[in-house]
């Protein structure tokens, strides 16, 4: 696809004089497809990396690839682990002044080595040794300050993991003669406020950074960088929250819309299916397309389908990008996820998702506003959702469900400080039925009710907000009731048609 605005117009009309080559070659040179590759696509020790280069050629025939990388896993007695959780590990025994090891660091990277050509492994293992005792410094000062936080910890996180793993990757394209070159934290374009482990992105700062990144698209096929790592304007290393990567690459085709034609595409060990298959074994149908409000819904209530801070931060900015779930070993089935999609032919209910440890705060509706405007700009926290109001003894109350009960438990004297006679009650679990077309069903709210009361569970709450696409259930979070729930309200999922 061809940008249609006034300069691409003017450069469209020099093509239209030319040969089809010479139109092909444009369009390969303004298309740019960011493509995030996570933990559990790279795999243990970097076992997958060979189908991560297989779809990297693919999508870069017909495009300029900036290639996302999260940690890579490795494997703990038997268990995958996240190279971010071993990192946050060590910062802990440094915290407490005991002695850390970096082994599992170096066996993970010494494993991913094996797959760079002889030409490029002394330069790979120099940059492995170099980050590696990057975070033997970082650790060392949380030891000798007895406190694994701000700069000390994000500097960590990155120099094992993403910045790391970006590194190595640029040796292991350019070993199979794939021309690219990594995003070094020297020019990092990803620009943050200063909430170092909570980072925010900056747009207008990081738009300063186009015209590198341009330039590195312009004479490389592909390039490499870290996810979740953040910078300010003074050079300080920041992190998103956990899964920021899918933020990182939100943020890249902000920058990157108004030059280029930008896909996101977010590789993932499957397309997106109607319901957790983890829980759901039978039944479960492809979902070919979503809006933006539904996958933002999904992630927000369970489903990991992406980070919905990151569809948040493309609409806050004004770009329309389209994303693509791709299922990696698979590649032919994918999920399209765009702001308007066409929802003709799919099915009333896209997805039902199901979400453990939340926490229901029931605050006087005077006060509720200086609490959701705190949360807003203070901690810049958004996990939560309004549900519906009630009156007690001739006081309107309103009820805020979070769906991180370990938050509220952390932050517990702030949020009650804004009310004396606000109550918090934890141990709640949410199942989330989920679809943009959810009003053309009939009775959709009763048929829902009384499929959970066969199954033996007790509805504490039901919220249902045609604007806002969605349908809450609460139940107590105990034993197995969060999955009994979603697998009954999915088995009616079948029985349920359009009006």
């Amino acid at each position: 696809m061809i940008r249609t605005d006034s300069k691409s117009a003017q450069k469209n009309n020099k093509i239209k004089l030319t040969n089809n080559s010479a139109s092909f070659s444009y369009q390969i040179m303004n298309s740019v497809v960011i493509a995030k590759f996570g933990g559990s696509v790279i795999g243990v020790d970097g076992i997958s990396i060979p189908i991560i280069i297989q779809r990297i050629n693919s999508l870069s025939r017909d495009a300029k690839v900036v290639a996302v990388f999260s940690a890579p896993l490795t494997d703990v007695e038997g268990k995958r682990r996240s190279l971010t959780d071993v990192a946050l590990e060590l910062g802990k025994r440094a915290e407490e002044g005991k002695a850390f090891d970096l082994i599992i660091l170096r066996k993970t990277y010494e494993k991913i080595l094996e797959l760079v050509s002889s030409e490029f492994q002394e330069k790979c293992r120099t940059a492995i040794d170099g980050y590696l005792d990057m975070v033997r410094i970082e650790l060392e000062k949380a030891m000798e300050k007895k406190e694994f936080a701000d700069e000390v910890r994000s500097k960590t996180l990155a120099y094992s993991g993403e910045i790391l793993m970006s590194n190595v990757m640029e040796y292991i394209l350019q070993s199979q003669g794939i021309k690219s070159k990594v995003v070094g934290l020297d020019n990092w374009p990803i620009i943050t406020d200063s909430n170092i482990e909570s980072t925010n992105f900056l747009a207008s700062e990081s738009s300063k950074k186009i015209e590198f990144l341009e330039r590195l698209l312009n004479e490389n096929q592909v390039m490499t960088i870290g996810g979740f790592i953040g910078r300010t304007t003074d050079g300080i290393v920041t992190t998103y929250e956990r899964g920021g990567s899918d933020r990182t690459a939100a943020d890249l085709g902000i920058l990157l819309h108004k030059k280029f034609d930008v896909k996101i595409d977010l590789e993932k060990d499957s397309s997106v299916v109607s319901a957790d298959p983890r829980i759901v074994k039978d039944g479960l149908t492809e979902v070919r397309s979503i809006s933006y409000n539904e996958a933002r819904l999904a992630g927000m209530f369970g489903m990991n389908i992406l980070d919905p801070i990151a569809i948040k931060e493309i609409l806050e900015n004004g770009a329309s990008l389209p994303i693509v779930i791709t299922d990696m070993r698979n590649p032919e089935k994918t999920t399209t996820i765009e702001r308007k999609p066409n929802n003709d032919n799919g099915h009333p209910i896209k997805i039902i998702t199901g979400k453990k440890n939340c926490a229901i705060l029931r605050i006087e509706d005077e006060f509720v506003h200086k609490l959701l405007e705190s949360l807003e700009n203070k901690k810049r926290y958004s996990e939560f959702v309004i549900l519906s109001p009630f009156t007690k003894d001739g006081i309107k109350f309103s009820r805020i469900l979070f769906l991180d009960g370990d938050y509220v438990k952390r932050n517990e004297k702030y949020v009650l400080g804004f009310d004396p006679l606000a109550t918090i009650t934890y141990n709640r679990g949410v199942i989330t039925l989920i679809g943009d077309e959810m009003w053309r069903v009939q009775q959709i709210v009763s048929k829902t009710s009384a499929k959970i009361g066969e199954s033996g569970l007790n509805i504490l709450n039901i919220d249902a907000q045609e604007e806002t696409s969605r349908i809450i259930v609460v139940v107590e979070d105990s034993g197995n009731n969060i999955e009994k729930a979603i697998s009954a309200i999915h088995e009616e999922r079948s029985n349920i048609k359009f009006i």
